[in-house]
């Protein structure tokens, strides 16, 4: 299990991208100058308007935890890459004498605000990171899982109070994000999240466990019946439409795995037993739920 980034990981990652946003400010009324005003600026073409540095640093130092594996991280770094690719072009243009049309010069504002928006998103999703919440589908996160495992063990240990874990995993989500986009991807995630909340009792957790996997703890559960929850649940959200923001509708499907609490073992132990029954699912055809069992001796 990969552990979250720790509370002041997130409050650096938080300055740095504030530093990122000012810089890129500043960097906005460089690019004015040299694109609306080029004879008086004194300097022209992309050397006008140099790319920030600050961006690089900041998206190495992120690379070294598990925000960098978020979709939110790709997309603030695809319309890094994008903004000033059009904010090159239109300053090499205008150092030719070609001034930016107002079509160009929207084009680039419009990136610019794209860019900070997400700048923004992510910040807010780190301020909130520490409180155990995922912020986009409301789902505890990582930070509560282990805590929370460890006491239906020591609970086990001492009354034999059994209970499972799941991970669900969304068939075939990267194709959604790669068809639709990480929106419509956004989508996917808080629907499949509502539904599986609405399954499962009061006394249940669910965790967004990064990207498209959710692990489901059910207390006070045989493997038994927390399969026949698990089918449930995969049917139901099979049966859930997604809708898009253009008005499109998906559907979606989701693999199961699952574990009950055994003697002698430990939190990352028994979420691999669970891994390896979702890896069973998925390699059994998706849509469907699997079971971890002891392996049968010769």
């Amino acid at each position: 299990m990969t552990p979250p980034a720790s509370g002041s990981n997130a409050s650096a990652i938080v300055a740095g991208l504030s530093g990122v946003v000012d810089e890129h400010l500043r960097w906005l009324t460089q690019w004015h100058k040299a694109a609306l005003f080029t004879r008086d600026s004194g300097l022209s073409g992309p050397e006008a308007a140099p790319e920030p540095s600050g961006f690089a640093a900041w998206v190495a130092r992120v690379k070294q935890g598990s925000v960098a594996h978020q979709p939110a991280f790709d997309r603030l770094v695809q319309l890094h890459d994008q903004l000033h690719r059009m904010g090159r072009l239109t300053l090499m243009r205008a150092a030719e004498g070609d001034a930016p049309d107002f079509g160009t010069y929207k084009a680039v504002l419009e990136k610019f605000d794209e860019f900070i928006q997400q700048c923004r998103r992510i910040e807010r999703a780190l301020s909130v990171a520490g409180s155990g919440i995922d912020p986009l589908t409301g789902l505890r996160n990582r930070t509560g899982l282990s805590e929370e495992v460890s006491r239906e063990l020591a609970r086990f240990a001492r009354t034999g109070q059994p209970f499972c874990v799941a991970l669900c995993d969304l068939d075939k989500f990267k194709s959604v994000n790669d068809t639709y986009g990480h929106e419509a991807g956004d989508r996917v995630l808080v629907a499949a999240a509502g539904c599986l909340t609405r399954g499962i009792r009061a006394i249940d957790e669910a965790f967004r466990m990064g990207g498209e996997e959710i692990l489901i703890l059910l207390k006070e559960t045989h493997l038994t019946e927390a399969m026949v929850v698990l089918e449930r649940l995969r049917a139901d959200l099979a049966a859930t439409p997604v809708q898009l923001a253009d008005g499109q509708v998906l559907r979606v499907t989701a693999s199961f795995g699952a574990a009950e609490v055994g003697t002698d073992i430990g939190v990352d132990a028994l979420v691999d037993r669970a891994d390896q029954a979702l890896y069973a699912a998925k390699h059994g055809g998706r849509n469907r739920v699997e079971a971890w069992r002891e392996p049968a001796t010769p």
